[in-house]
């Protein structure tokens, strides 16, 4: 029985509900990064008053510091960090692309590496990638993938496809942690064979939901939306779907628009670090002089404590002089306004008006520096 189910439909676009050992996700659903235990800047309990339902940590960062095995000694990875949420754990499959200057090598025994603490040369297998997540104890633990880089050659991506669903294959046979769902991820670049291929040899599998993999790494923006339309369609309906990795405005909009279920990316809390905030008007970069007289709050209607709280005059100020609170306002400010995108989505779609949403955001947006 899947643990999803859908509540609305408006296209192709989806409201369900996914199950999960630690609670009930309305999706769809935006899922800050906690990369390695921690939401960078913010405590658990603030990153859950901003409305997030479920986090992500990374299986690759946590396997060596501070160690799968130690967090699992300690009453697994929601006790270790202080959440009571749902968790989606990724198995360290991004890391093949995103530190492929550390690669000794590929192949179907798993990836080769050298870890970035301490350069010691590391196997990390499809196996070792499940019995990571098994020691967190995630509520969504992730497949090991092979992420080929945008501009390869298509013997490439057939060999990242072949072996991905090899890997998956194996880690379909492995024990995981009580009530932990297993997601697929597919791949095959923006070629419409080979991810055809991929999705129906890991469908065929059986996992509790399947994610899209392999896309916002450089690759031309209008063929990942395409990509993503087309995959979208391929994929059961009656499993959650997970695209990796996005979370610009227009990116969030276009994904359920082609019935994405979940998605994440650093993006938010990457902004802030920068001494920027999404909003309504665009992105402000708050070490403009133009806001250093400025008392008007950073987006009005906002109920984030940046935005109730202080004016962009002092957040200005907090910035400039590289404040951590500066750091912390942002990030919770653009958590927020993603998070609350994404629940009006939701709604828009209850309400069958989906589309008018979309393009009433869109126009709103149309200042947004991508």
């Amino acid at each position: 029985m899947s643990a999803f189910r859908l509540s609305a439909t408006d296209g192709a676009a989806r409201a369900g509900v996914l199950a999960t050992a630690h609670g009930e996700i309305a999706t769809p659903v935006f899922m800050p990064v906690g990369t390695k235990a921690s939401v960078k800047t913010l405590t658990p309990a603030e990153v859950a008053g901003l409305g997030a339902q479920i986090v992500l940590g990374n299986a690759y960062h946590l396997h060596f510091r501070p160690g799968d095995a130690l967090i699992a000694e300690l009453g697994g990875l929601h006790r270790f960090m202080g959440w009571a949420g749902p968790i989606l754990t990724d198995s360290g499959g991004f890391q093949v692309f995103s530190l492929r200057d550390t690669l000794l090598g590929i192949d179907d025994d798993g990836v080769r590496l050298r870890n970035v603490y301490d350069g010691a040369a590391s196997l990390f297998s499809p196996e070792l990638a499940v019995e990571i997540q098994r020691n967190l104890g995630s509520d969504i633990a992730m497949c090991l993938d092979q992420v080929p880089p945008p501009g390869v050659d298509r013997a490439e991506l057939v060999e990242a496809v072949r072996r991905t669903t090899a890997w998956a294959r194996r880690q379909r046979r492995c024990e995981r942690a009580p009530g932990q769902l297993a997601f697929a991820i597919s791949q095959g670049g923006t070629d419409p064979e080979l991810r055809r291929r991929s999705v129906e040899e890991l469908v065929e599998l059986d996992f509790d939901g399947n994610a899209i993999g392999g896309l916002a790494i450089g690759e031309d923006r209008g063929l990942m939306f395409e990509t993503t339309d087309r995959v979208a369609m391929l994929l059961p309906a009656d499993r959650p779907r997970y695209f990796m990795g996005i979370g610009d405005p227009e990116g969030i909009l276009e994904v359920i628009e082609a019935g994405v279920d979940l998605f994440d990316s650093v993006l938010p809390t990457r902004t802030a670090r920068t001494g920027a905030a999404i909003t309504w008007q665009g992105r402000r970069n708050l070490r403009n002089a133009r806001y250093a007289r400025d008392p008007e709050p950073l987006e009005p209607g906002c109920d984030c404590p940046a935005c109730t709280g202080y004016s962009r005059a002092y957040l200005r100020h907090l910035v400039t002089q590289n404040e951590l609170l500066g750091l912390r306002l942002l990030s919770a400010h653009n958590l927020r306004f993603l998070l609350e995108l994404t629940r009006r989505a939701r709604e828009a779609i209850e309400r069958g008006s989906f589309e008018a949403y979309k393009r009433d955001c869109l126009e709103r947006l149309s200042t947004w520096d991508r």
